[in-house]
């Protein structure tokens, strides 16, 4: 039996863009191992969630890994918080957090702080907010949680209540769908929402009024501290409010991947959802160097390949410049990746016992700087006998493959049967 490397590249996929002459960052970098690995693989379009669903990555690597959910999904918050470390359990609410830079009239000037919040800064600003927030309700504690630069993750709990996730987002940039954070693609003028009840329940309107009243009490403590002033004075955007998102209430219950399959599964970790997810499906968790140290961990994914049957591998790098409409930077990322991670893995393997399947969880398009619905290309490499005459690894050349376009539920069970 083959053994699996897994590849998801975070938000690599894209549109045509002016500034790249009309074509796409993937058809525009220059990455001739990603090339070589689809001239000896085939190919074909994901919709990681489903049609007309710009996803999260959270939703998105579920549904990549074969799982689905049809009644209804936790939600982001607690992925989050599961990766964070927190304590959460049933009745607990969860949400995803951000930095932000508001105005004085709550309008939201940048979502992510300026993109150079510092983790070290982010730590300070969580303290002080953990140590000078109180909640009024009786009975209620929470723990705010920094984790990466501008993200964070928040849980809330009241003695003796089962909290309800059915709130809105105060982050006005996401929608919830079942459960599910769905980016909005119209451009607008963002605000800081107050968050809204979406049923009658005391539980329901106890939760949009605490997370409201932690908003406000955040914006005070953030308003003239320390670490905003100092970035203020330096000329950098304060980190002066919290968005929050994706609220849930409860664990998933999920069947581990190793009894869906039947495989062991290894994982590289880089972000807290990365770790939520490895911990609710039963992967192993492994740290292979920071998020750009490709050439890390491509090394450590060819080593666990001796012990695992599968290592699941989601390297950050395209999402970012996508989401700062960067065609250019996004280009040279993936020509990075390409040079760092995959010409490194490619030397340490042999495709004659290993399959090399990359992809990705969203497309992320620079033009809208958002997390889009568009199709993501799907490459599988490595099985001699099913080659399809592609001979990159771009959305226009997936477009023409042999697997058509496929369900982000599919594409992991098609792997699995073409390993054994």
């Amino acid at each position: 039996m083959s053994r699996l490397v897994y590849v998801l590249l975070d938000g690599v996929g894209d549109r045509p863009d002016p500034r790249l002459n009309y074509i796409t960052p993937l058809e525009a970098a220059y990455t001739p191992n990603l090339d070589s690995l689809a001239r000896k693989g085939f190919s074909g379009l994901v919709y990681p969630v489903g049609k007309s669903i710009a996803p999260e990555s959270d939703i998105a690597v579920f549904n990549m890994l074969g799982y689905e959910f049809k009644e209804g999904y936790a939600g982001r918050g607690v992925i989050e918080v599961i990766g964070s470390g927190v304590d959460f359990r049933d009745g607990d609410l969860a949400l995803r957090a951000n930095f932000a830079t508001i105005d004085k009239g709550m309008t939201i000037l940048d979502r992510r702080a300026g993109r150079d919040l510092s983790s070290e800064e982010a730590e300070i600003l969580a303290e002080s907010i953990n140590k000078l927030v109180k909640l009024s309700h009786p009975k209620t504690s929470f723990e705010f949680v920094s984790t990466v630069a501008h993200r964070a993750a928040l849980s809330i709990r009241v003695e003796g209540v089962l909290l309800s996730s059915n709130i809105s987002n105060s982050d006005p940039a996401y929608l919830r769908l079942r459960g599910i954070g769905v980016a909005k693609t119209e451009q607008e003028v963002l605000k800081l929402q107050r968050v809204q009840a979406l049923d009658d329940r005391f539980e329901t309107k106890l939760s949009a009024d605490l997370v409201n009243e932690f908003t406000e009490k955040s914006i005070e403590v953030l308003k003239n501290h320390p670490v905003n002033l100092s970035r203020e004075k330096s000329g950098k955007k304060p980190a002066n409010a919290i968005l929050l998102r994706d609220a849930g209430n409860s664990l998933p219950r999920l069947k581990r991947l190793d009894e869906k399959y039947g495989l062991k599964f290894a994982c590289l970790l880089d972000m807290p959802v990365e770790r939520g997810i490895a911990r609710l499906t039963g992967m192993v968790e492994v740290e292979a160097g920071g998020i750009k140290d490709y050439e890390i961990k491509a090394k450590r994914a060819a080593e666990l390949l001796k012990s695992y049957d599968c290592v699941y591998v989601h390297i950050k790098g395209p999402d970012e410049p996508g989401h700062d409409g960067d065609a250019f930077l996004k280009k040279k990322v993936i020509e990075d990746i390409d040079l760092r991670f995959f010409r490194t893995l490619i030397n340490l393997i042999s495709l004659d016992d290993i399959i090399i399947a990359i992809s990705a969880d969203h497309s992320t398009p620079c033009q809208i700087k958002n997390h889009s619905a568009d199709p993501v290309p799907l490459l599988i490499s490595g099985i001699s006998e099913a080659k399809d005459g592609t001979c990159r690894f771009t959305e226009k050349e997936a477009s023409k493959g042999s697997l058509k376009t496929l369900k982000g539920s599919e594409v992991l069970p098609l792997i699995v049967s073409l390993m054994k």
